[in-house]
């Protein structure tokens, strides 16, 4: 029988393995400081300015977008955010446009946008209040997070008092933009159709939550500009900032 001698693992290879798990370990744990410590000493960024660059850069989302789905045809005028009608009313929609009122239904979906538009405006100050209160671990989590990171926590912040200060703001809006008659006059009309189940859609909800997300749709656009573009980057730390981003995506 032979026996086949196993050399005993030297103390250096010991060492050796030791320090390729340590390192391991720091990996996972501290990515975005090993970004950081690349920067020449001076020229590095703290933590809070990390946190403040997101800030700025949340703002100017906030700032270019919302005021953009606010003007006239914001919605209406953008393919990506434009509210269609919904399930229950695209059965009326058709059916009246094959009575001859192509016209009404145009119009009905068309002040549906205008509500939300006439709306949206009210979304800034929910949204700078979400932001001021943004911390490190935040801005941590979203410096190193996907292309819609930012938008992601604002949505979080700012979903539930955002339909709570919209809806009313829409009810409001169907009744200075007309929609509220068109589409009373609409439904009253499919209602009378012989035959055709009878429908009472809540437009005011539905239009709320559809400018939601179109509000998301829109700073998410702006968030991946600033990520990819430097020079939507516009101030200079939001260029410092996101600069450790470029770092750490690109990597050693």
């Amino acid at each position: 029988m032979f026996v086949i001698p196993i050399r005993p693992i030297p103390d250096s290879m010991h060492r050796r393995l030791f320090s390729i798990l340590i390192c391991l370990t720091i990996v996972s744990c501290g990515e975005l400081q090993q970004v950081i410590d690349q920067f020449p000493e001076g020229g590095g960024v703290t933590e809070a300015e990390i946190a403040q660059g997101l800030r700025q850069a949340l703002n100017q989302g906030i700032e270019k977008q919302v005021a953009k789905l606010a003007a006239e045809n914001g919605f209406y005028g953008d393919e990506q955010v434009r509210i269609l009608l919904p399930e229950q009313l695209q059965k009326v929609d058709r059916t009246l446009r094959n009575i001859g009122l192509d016209q009404l239904a145009d119009e009905g979906l068309l002040l549906l946008n205008r509500a939300a538009e006439d709306a949206v405006g009210r979304a800034t100050p929910i949204f700078v209040d979400a932001v001021s209160g943004i911390t490190f671990a935040h801005a941590r989590d979203i410096l190193l997070g996907n292309d819609n990171a930012a938008t992601s926590y604002l949505k979080g912040r700012t979903e539930i008092p955002l339909y709570d200060a919209f809806r009313p703001v829409i009810k409001g809006s169907f009744e200075r933009v007309g929609a509220d008659r068109v589409w009373g006059e609409l439904i009253s009309r499919y209602n009378r159709i012989p035959l055709v189940q009878p429908v009472n859609p809540d437009l005011a909800d539905y239009v709320t939550r559809e400018a939601l997300q179109g509000v998301y749709e829109v700073i998410a656009r702006e968030e991946l500009e600033i990520r990819t573009r430097i020079s939507s980057r516009s101030t200079l730390l939001m260029k410092k900032v996101f600069a450790l981003q470029d770092g750490f995506s690109s990597g050693p």
